[in-house]
């Protein structure tokens, strides 16, 4: 019922908007019922697969055969048109609507010029008849006949220009000065070039050229004209060819059809379709145009520039100010995006949300774009007042500035946008310059978080084992587990090259859940094959997995489905996510520590303000690693600094009452000072390299592994 309402009330302004500018020889119910008709078939026009215009076509031309021809009227139709029939049409995407709509309000410009043109030139024919005819006919007859060309010449909608064969004007109706906004008298003896701008003439010419030599026997053509008082006019011309009586030409019948506001509306619609609506900046439609037109190889040596920018903060205004601030702040910086960029032949494009790209075409090198790019920066965080409230915004902005020769749109926007994330990483409220190096580092690691989660799938990730020993005598305390990637692209790769990246995309809780398995399906099978003497098995869980709040379930059900006894499996906590205040880590380490579970911090002494806090819990043990451990690998001796911090935090461990893991340990002369300094366990390349877990199992039953 809406939709009926809708299409009764679109009939009904139509019908208003017609009978409002024109003479139709009908009662307002035909007409109704005939636009109603007409509404029809543009709908149907509209929604049809595949589309078509041909509906519309005869639309434009139906309703001069009824009559309609007044411009007024033809501009109500459009407007009309343009703004309410898209309110009827349901299940259309926006960006296919907005396109139909536009070839549909041509497709009915285009008949209703066409029925225009057949209906004149009908006419037209009439009146050339008629004068051939008359200079063998009576003068009476003459005088009828030139009494129906004038009262066709004058009173047609169109307009008739007659025309010399060189192109000079000798006669126009009224219709024809009122299309161009001037008199009979000032169009007369001037030239048909004269009513087209510099950039028509060279069609126009050739176009008429070729009627006059009667190459064509007639011709059409859309024309540009920019009026005395500065406005523009639009006109569709079609030409045709008169003969005498001997047939040789004697004279041109242009017909002009003011298209004016069919044209501006197509224009806008066009705008529309390419500028940001919020902004008025260019979108990434025109974005995509101007950087395919910059990366034409016209000349050699071309380059090119683009700077990706990303306001610092903006979700915190939005958050806190609301989105109407937020949207002033967006325009505030698109208006100086587009006055400096303006100024230096460059385009501003936003790319959505708070994110901008300037693109500079031509680029006249590093130094000059950096210039521009600094400029931007200046202008971007002068501050602005919004209301009661007075902003300053900041960006950061990745550079790319490079020969055009074998550079690609996407490649080129790839590459600033993976700048970007690094001036963001490096502190924000800076522009950082493209280093091919560290872009194809950071390609590679988007690379891999994109193809993590299916590397899970497809059984790309294994298990390997470090041994754990008494530093005194070599005996084995446990094998500490470590994940590897076995790469399709980049080969295996070691546990640093993709656990931080799975910790920030969240794909941790499920790398670290598969671990977790696999280490307790190969600790059942230790326990199958060696008894007594199968190892503790260590597995680190990192702060996100920590945080999850069905890791103790999942836990508990791994053990269960493995058979694996809780006192088989030691878990290393991060001493950060001890602390956390997401959660209750306090709650999930009794749980652990009751289920018989060993459990060991890692990184310990990271931060000396958590040292006492750890008094109480139910750990056993810490780990030792850093850089101040790897200094007392120095054959010259260690740093003094550094052996200072190992002796602190080796008291402090026993003063807790923990046990001691030094990890990492490299060399004989390391494991000595280590245990001089109190430290019993270790792992690391001197105590033994990795292994897999058959290895491991043939490492004990076969060769007689020290077992602790």
């Amino acid at each position: 019922m809406t939709e009926q309402r809708d299409r009764r009330e679109f009939v009904r302004q139509w019908t208003q908007s017609v009978l409002g500018h024109t003479y139709v020889p009908k009662a307002r119910p035909e007409v109704q019922a005939f636009l109603d008709e007409c509404t029809g078939k543009l709908l149907d026009s509209l929604v049809s697969e595949p589309f078509s215009t041909g509906p519309a076509t005869e639309v434009g031309t139906r309703l001069v055969d009824v009559h309609i021809v007044d411009g007024k009227a033809l501009e109500g139709t459009l407007e009309l048109v343009a703004t309410d029939l898209p309110k009827l049409v349901e299940h259309l995407d926006g960006e296919v609507l907005l396109s139909r709509m536009i070839a549909l309000i041509g497709a009915i410009g285009r008949g209703f010029a066409g029925g225009l043109r057949v209906r004149t030139l009908s006419e037209q024919e009439v009146i050339k008849q008629a004068v051939l005819q008359a200079r063998d006919a009576a003068e009476e007859a003459l005088r009828a006949s030139e009494a129906r060309f004038r009262a066709v010449f004058t009173s047609s909608v169109l307009g008739i220009a007659i025309v010399a064969l060189d192109g000079t004007i000798e006669d126009v109706n009224q219709a024809m000065a009122s299309i161009f906004h001037t008199s009979g008298e000032q169009l007369v003896g001037g030239t048909v070039f004269d009513l087209a701008d510099e950039d028509w003439l060279r069609d126009l010419r050739e176009a008429e050229g070729l009627l006059v030599t009667e190459v064509e026997q007639q011709f059409r053509l859309d024309t540009r004209f920019s009026a005395h008082d500065e406005s523009v006019v639009w006109t569709e011309v079609s030409g045709s060819l008169v003969h005498d009586a001997h047939g040789h030409p004697e004279y041109q019948v242009l017909l002009y059809a003011d298209i004016t506001d069919r044209r501006m509306l197509q224009e806008q619609l066009h705008r529309q379709a390419m500028h940001d609506p919020l902004t008025g900046l260019a979108n990434r439609t025109l974005l995509k145009s101007r950087m395919e037109a910059a990366l034409a190889p016209t000349e050699a040596g071309r380059r090119v520039a683009l700077c990706y920018l990303d306001l610092d903060g903006f979700k915190a205004i939005n958050d806190s100010l609301g989105h109407p601030i937020g949207d002033e702040l967006l325009c505030a910086v698109a208006h100086h995006l587009q006055v400096t960029c303006e100024e230096e032949g460059a385009l501003a494009a936003r790319m959505g949300g708070d994110e901008f790209v300037v693109l500079v075409p031509d680029s006249p090198g590093v130094q000059a774009v950096l210039e521009l790019v600094e400029r931007i920066l200046r202008e971007i965080t002068r501050p602005v007042r919004f209301s009661s409230h007075e902003l300053t915004a900041s960006a950061s902005v990745g550079v790319v500035e490079r020969a055009v020769a074998g550079t690609g749109s996407e490649e080129l926007l790839s590459d600033a946008d993976l700048t970007l994330y690094r001036a963001k990483a490096e502190g924000k409220a800076q522009w950082v310059l493209f280093d091919p190096e560290r872009n194809a580092a950071a390609k590679r690691r988007f690379k891999l978080s994109a193809t993590l989660p299916a590397a899970l799938e497809n059984d790309e990730f294994f298990v390997e084992y470090h041994p754990v020993a008494w530093l005194e005598d070599n005996g084995l305390v446990a094998v500490h587990s470590r994940v590897r990637w076995d790469h399709p692209e980049f080969g295996e790769l070691d546990a640093a090259s993709f656990l931080d990246m799975a910790e920030e995309t969240g794909a941790i809780t499920r790398l670290g859940n598969w671990v977790l398995r696999q280490a307790c399906e190969h600790a059942a099978r230790w326990t199958r094959t060696l008894g007594v003497a199968a190892p503790v098995v260590g597995v680190d869980l990192s702060p996100r997995h920590f945080r999850d709040p069905e890791l103790v379930a999942g836990v508990q059900r791994i053990l269960i489905e493995t058979g694996v006894s809780a006192r088989q499996l030691r878990l290393g906590i991060p001493e950060s996510a001890l602390f956390d205040e997401q959660g209750d880590p306090v709650d999930v380490l009794d749980i652990f520590a009751e289920m018989g579970i060993g459990l060991v911090v890692q990184d310990f002494g990271s931060d000396y303000t958590r040292l006492a806090r750890l008094r109480g819990l139910p750990v056993q043990g810490v780990e030792l690693t850093g850089d101040y451990l790897d200094g007392l690998a120095d054959p010259a001796g260690p740093d003094p600094l550094n052996e200072h911090l190992v002796h602190s935090l080796v008291a402090s461990a026993r003063l807790l009452d923990l046990d001691v893991v030094a990890v990492d340990v490299r060399t004989e002369e390391q494991a000595r000072r280590l245990r001089k300094m109190g430290v019993h366990v270790a792992r690391g390349d001197h105590i033994g390299a990795a292994a897999s877990a058959m290895e491991i199992e043939i490492m004990i039953s076969e060769h007689g592994y020290p077992v602790s």
